[in-house]
């Protein structure tokens, strides 16, 4: 899942994700760009993020609106997409791209 390719978001948005995403789910959660903004040759474009946690956590569907509502608030507005994983969740096809398309912060 870590490419090479570099992300096309700032170093300090990255930081404001990952701080955010310790913020809600805890410092074992990791956090992926994947989609246009994980391509450094595409233009514009939501930031599709995905999260994956090591255990179920409670409310996730909760965090993961909580998750863009602060990521609006701190990055500005702009479309952001959340996708939350854990051990538990069947896996669709969009968590699975993300997996194999996904940057890691």
């Amino acid at each position: 899942m870590n490419r090479p390719t570099p992300i096309r978001l700032s170093a300090d948005a990255r930081q404001v994700i990952q701080d955010t995403v310790v913020e809600l789910f805890g410092p074992e959660a990791g956090v992926a760009v994947f989609g246009s903004r994980a391509d450094p040759t595409a233009r514009g474009g939501d930031i599709d993020l995905l999260v994956r946690l090591p255990s179920p956590v409670p409310e996730r569907e909760r965090k993961a609106l909580e998750l863009v509502a602060r990521l609006q608030m701190r990055l500005g507005d702009q479309p952001i997409d959340v996708l939350v994983i854990d051990p538990q969740t069947p896996l669709a096809p969009i968590h699975r791209q993300a997996l194999a398309t996904g940057v890691f912060l």
